[in-house]
Order: structure tokens, then C-alpha cells, then sequence
């Protein structure tokens, strides 16, 4: 296992998103992929110099999404994207490739020096907006990490996660989703509201708290606002919705919403 703690290096962590734009070969692709890259590179230094601990790349605006599968363009286009971005901060970079294409994700974290992914799918299935997950990747994950020798970089799976239907797994509880990836060997799990920027349940975040040692990060809805209530039991939170222009994640990044938010943390 890798260990996520010593990874980010930071009691109660704030990681912000960088949200490329389209890839190529997408429905909303615009944009060549060196434009693709260089975006992606100003707004990984600016999160740093606005004092985020650690940024976390993600193919958002490539919607509708494949499953599982999502081509070698994109999976090329990350790669150079993600290298470019550690090259560039000095800070711990992740990646997720959407959607729930964590194999793709954790070869191109191993091949570029990124140090964690964002795994989804990884424990017990589920139906998402782009189909079924019906078979969890955790053991072919784990597996090909220890082939490719990448055991440093560290997995962070979703529980419950947005923009998903749990009925599957309705008799489980969030604390029974955590003890699960817990078992099948993630190294944190990550909690999230209903839909992007939306806030976590507090009692969900509580409740997994108690259900395992693991790090917990929450993954959606973190403001000013709640920020200090979320770290009472999270260590990490990934940030993107609330640091962009009118708190829409698909903008560009708000100067003044992220520095808000590091000062409220900045006694952490």
C-alpha cells in the first residue's frame, strides 16, 4: 500500500482540480492539445501560489463520458498534461481519468512522476450516468500496479460516489462502502455530495470516520463556509466547483475565491 499521508505531507490538505478542457476526439473538443497543456500548466502554478497543498488533473469537460475504456487519445493527452503540471509545481500531483478508467490512470501517473489517482468504481458496483459499474476494478487495479512496479502511487477510491445511483447496494451503509475499499486495499477513500459541488453529509462524513483509519478526503461542495467543519474529520479536501469564476466548476479559476478559501486554512 501506499501511504497517502506521507505523500501530501500535510495535516488537513486542500488539493485543487484542475479541470482540462476537451481532449481530443470528445463531443466539446476546441482546443489543440498543446492549448490543452498550457492551460493546464498556469492553473496547476496558480493554485500552488495561492497556497493549495497539491492539485488533481481531471478530463471533466469530456463529457459524455466512455466507461471504462477511453481511447488512446486521451490517455496520450493526459499523459503530456500531467508531466507538464509535475514538472511545473512542486507539489504532490494526482490524476483521474474519466470515467472509471483507473488502469489508464494509474500507468500514466507511474510514467509521468504523478503520485496518487482518483479511482472510481473501485469497490462494489454501481449506476452512473455513462452505465453500469458493474464489476469493481480493485483487484485487476491492484494487480496491475505491482506489475508495472508502481506500488508508490497512492489510490484514493470513492464511496458513494456523485453523479451515481447506489440502489445496487442499497442494504449497505456509507460505513460498509468504507470498510469494503478499506479491505480490497485503497489507500483513502474519498466522500462526495449527490452531484458536482455539491456538499458532503456531515453525518456520511462522520460515520465513515468511524469506519476506518484509512485517510478521508471529501470530494465535492467544500467552501469557506464549511471548510473547518469538513476537517474535523477529513484530512484532505479536493476543491473545484467553489474556486472557479461564480462557483461554477467549468470556468476558469477565481483569483479571490481560492485565496478566501487558503486563508481560512492557513492555521490548519
Amino acid at each position: 500500500m501506499a501511504d497517502f499521508r506521507k505523500i501530501i505531507n500535510k495535516d488537513k490538505a486542500l488539493i485543487g482540480m484542475v479541470h482540462l478542457h476537451a481532449l481530443p476526439g470528445t463531443a466539446k473538443s476546441k482546443k489543440t492539445p498543446q492549448q490543452i497543456v498550457d492551460i493546464a500548466v498556469d492553473e496547476a502554478t496558480k493554485l500552488v501560489e495561492y497556497g493549495f497543498d497539491a492539485v488533481l488533473i481531471e478530463n471533466m469537460h469530456d463529457t459524455p463520458y466512455l466507461l471504462r475504456e477511453v481511447g488512446p487519445e486521451i490517455v496520450a493527452t493526459m499523459t503530456v498534461a500531467t508531466r507538464a503540471v509535475v514538472d511545473a509545481v512542486d507539489v504532490p500531483v494526482g490524476i483521474q481519468i474519466l470515467a472509471g478508467a483507473n488502469i489508464a490512470a494509474i500507468a500514466v501517473a507511474h510514467a509521468t512522476g504523478a503520485h496518487f489517482i482518483r479511482a472510481e468504481g473501485f469497490a462494489f458496483a454501481s449506476v452512473a450516468d455513462e452505465g453500469i459499474m458493474d464489476v469493481a476494478d480493485a483487484g485487476p487495479l491492484l494487480r496491475e500496479r505491482r506489475r508495472i512496479d508502481a506500488d508508490e502511487i497512492a489510490i484514493l477510491a470513492d464511496i458513494q460516489k456523485k453523479h451515481s445511483s447506489h440502489a445496487i447496494t442499497a442494504d449497505l451503509s456509507i460505513g460498509d462502502h468504507a470498510r469494503g475499499a478499506d479491505f480490497m486495499g485503497a489507500d483513502g477513500v474519498i466522500v462526495t455530495g449527490n452531484h458536482t459541488g455539491h456538499a458532503v453529509d456531515i453525518a456520511h462524513l462522520r460515520e465513515v470516520r468511524g469506519a476506518t483509519d484509512l485517510p478521508i478526503l471529501v470530494g465535492s461542495g467544500v467552501t469557506p463556509e464549511n471548510i473547518k467543519e469538513i476537517f474535523q474529520y477529513a484530512d484532505a479536501a479536493i476543491v473545484g466547483s467553489s474556486i472557479k469564476q461564480g462557483g461554477n466548476w467549468a470556468n476558469a479559476l477565481d483569483a479571490t475565491r481560492c485565496k478566501e478559501l487558503t486563508k481560512i486554512c492557513s492555521k490548519r
